[in-house]
């Protein structure tokens, strides 16, 4: 998904080109970098929860800045950064973060906020995964499907943060990953949340999804969550700027800007509320004052760029 209307006609062109398996993200041309246009590469879950349109609309007014941004998985995101693509980059891979940084392509990287990962499925769970934690609920998953062909599990399959977090629960629970992928039970979506449930909803399986994502889209489907609350589950959202010193074209002033304002009291005031109104909750719990339960020191959260 490409964020801004006036890329509005190159999204409907990619998501049916992805859909028929014509076209990958990284065939995407993103606009060129400019003085007045920041462009930001983030994971899904922003741009689905509106969250995106909200801030851009904020930062715009406040800077005479032109906000675009492309919605992919946080495996993509990076490789946008990486090809100089774009001037940001909003993620939530702390292990592939922080191989970026140390190749030399990011710099300035800020902790905003957090949310959790579930495990959703059909509300018969016919792996009997409800009440397990998240490796126990994986290996009742992996158990159960030898036995009853009727059980799947999807994955996003797309290199995103949520299919990294997928892969070590699987290694948590002692398997090889390069054999559960070849299981006849595992599906791959190689696709953003949305259509992941939507294919595990039509498949009546299980999956992992990020509780935003899943406060988007449950309305429209059958699935339910089973497994919550594990640690293991924690889901941390950083932003960094690309390094100007290997990308010279990329916006660092706006990039600077851009990171500052998600760490600010605006925007963590807002983190704090923003999907109350429509789920009970919010869709990301503020980075500010949370630097414990991320994991993350105080002033990854609130030392400003400069």
């Amino acid at each position: 998904m490409i964020g801004k209307f006036s890329m509005g006609i190159i999204t409907l062109v990619l998501g049916a080109m992805l859909l028929c398996g014509t076209v990958s993200a990284a065939d995407v041309t993103l606009p060129e970098h400019s003085a007045d246009r920041l462009l930001i590469g983030t994971t899904t879950s922003l741009d689905a929860t509106k969250l995106l349109d909200v801030l851009a609309e904020k930062f715009e007014a406040a800077n005479n800045v032109d906000v675009q941004w492309v919605a992919v998985g946080t495996g993509q995101a990076l490789e946008y950064g990486k090809n100089c693509d774009v001037d940001i980059v909003m993620v939530h891979d702390r292990v592939a973060e922080d191989k970026f940084i140390d190749e030399g392509f990011g710099v300035d990287r800020r902790v905003f906020g957090y949310n959790y990962f579930l495990l959703v499925g059909p509300e018969n769970d016919p792996a009997k995964v409800f009440g397990l934690n998240g490796t126990e609920a994986f290996m009742a998953i992996e158990k159960a499907a030898g036995q009853d062909p009727s059980i799947v599990f999807v994955s996003r399959g797309d290199n995103s943060g949520t299919h990294s977090r997928e892969k070590l629960l699987w290694k948590l629970g002692g398997y090889d990953y390069a054999e559960i992928n070849t299981s006849p039970w595992y599906r791959e979506a190689g696709a953003g949340m949305g259509q992941t449930l939507s294919m595990t909803n039509e498949l009546q399986g299980y999956t992992l999804s990020d509780s935003a994502s899943w406060g988007t889209y449950q309305s429209n489907l059958t699935l339910v969550p089973l497994v919550e609350n594990d640690p293991a589950f924690l889901n941390v959202y950083a932003v960094m700027r690309v390094d100007d010193k290997v990308c010279p074209d990329v916006n660092t002033e706006m990039a600077k800007k851009w990171i500052n304002f998600m760490i600010s009291d605006e925007v963590q005031d807002l983190l704090s509320v923003y999907g109350v109104e429509k789920n009970g909750v919010p869709y990301f719990n503020p980075g500010r004052g949370n630097a414990a339960i991320m994991g993350v020191t105080n002033e990854e959260t609130k030392d400003p760029v400069v």
